[in-house]
């Protein structure tokens, strides 16, 4: 049964609330959505074996899914991160796992650089340590153009194929392209914004000392087998998982293997 929690978050210039949709028992597991996505992705992992092992708390960040907008014109990884933080205290006192996928990668670096001491492991799913570079920049620039002057569909076409492999389930290509296309214009462009303009945490890799997981996917052209070794080799004593027939959404596209990959890790 997955149960929805409401968290209040006013310790910044725009106040606003989270939700946090919740299964599961044990050890609380905060999981981080990628752009421009929701909570949805992590249904198959919130109704996996994990709910046996870890109260698993998909998070809607700002502006996405049922939490709303809070007219930030910028989601830095930094504001993100500190939301989570706002949620990890509202739900817990202890230390929590954190999973993140792509941009959920990026604010779970943030949050250890911010508030370490709210994080006892990492999952880095189809993510990267890395900024940015000038084309990638660049290609954020032309997103937000898109999705102004050609609205969320547009984004969901151009996304698409990059995000799931040539093969994935016609229901889960049916169920990415229903998120992106109801996040609000005015949270994609805030997420490209913040995207854009990223810190890099490659030199930050070896300061991480907690247990730490890097998934990708196979196929992944976003953030690809390299990028993984790329965390895998700068963390001490990471481990690194590549998910067979997986593209960027390995959640949704082998949600089986990804479940295996963390119920081992968390063992």
């Amino acid at each position: 049964m997955i149960t929805t929690r409401t968290i209040p978050i006013d310790d910044g210039p725009q106040p606003t609330v989270l939700r946090a949709h919740c299964a599961g028992t044990g050890p609380l597991a905060l999981l981080l959505h990628g752009y421009p996505l929701d909570h949805r992705m992590w249904l198959d992992t919130l109704r996996s074996p994990l709910a046996r092992r870890r109260t698993l708390c998909a998070l809607d960040q700002r502006g996405h899914g049922e939490s709303p907008f809070a007219g930030d014109a910028v989601h830095t990884m930094e504001r993100l991160a500190d939301d989570a933080a706002a949620v990890i205290r509202s739900l817990t006192d202890d230390p929590v796992d954190v999973v993140g996928l792509s941009m959920g990668g990026y604010v779970a670096f943030a949050l250890w650089a911010r508030h370490p001491q709210l994080v006892r492991s990492l999952v880095l799913s189809n993510t990267r340590a890395g900024a940015d570079g000038h084309q990638a920049r660049a290609g954020r620039d032309m997103a937000v153009a898109t999705v102004l002057d050609k609205g969320r569909a547009a984004i969901a076409d151009a996304m698409l194929p990059k995000l799931l492999a040539p093969d994935a389930d016609a229901m889960v290509r049916a169920r990415v392209r229903t998120m992106i296309e109801g996040t609000p214009v005015e949270t994609i462009v805030a997420d490209l914004r913040g995207l854009k303009d990223r810190a890099d945490r490659v030199a930050m890799l070896g300061s991480i000392t907690v247990p730490t997981l890097c998934v990708v996917g196979e196929l992944d052209p976003i953030t690809p087998v390299a990028e993984a070794d790329v965390m895998a080799n700068g963390i001490a004593g990471a481990l690194r998982v590549v998910v067979p027939g997986a593209a960027h959404m390995t959640p949704m596209e082998q949600p089986a293997a990804f479940a295996a990959a963390l119920g081992s890790f968390w063992r």
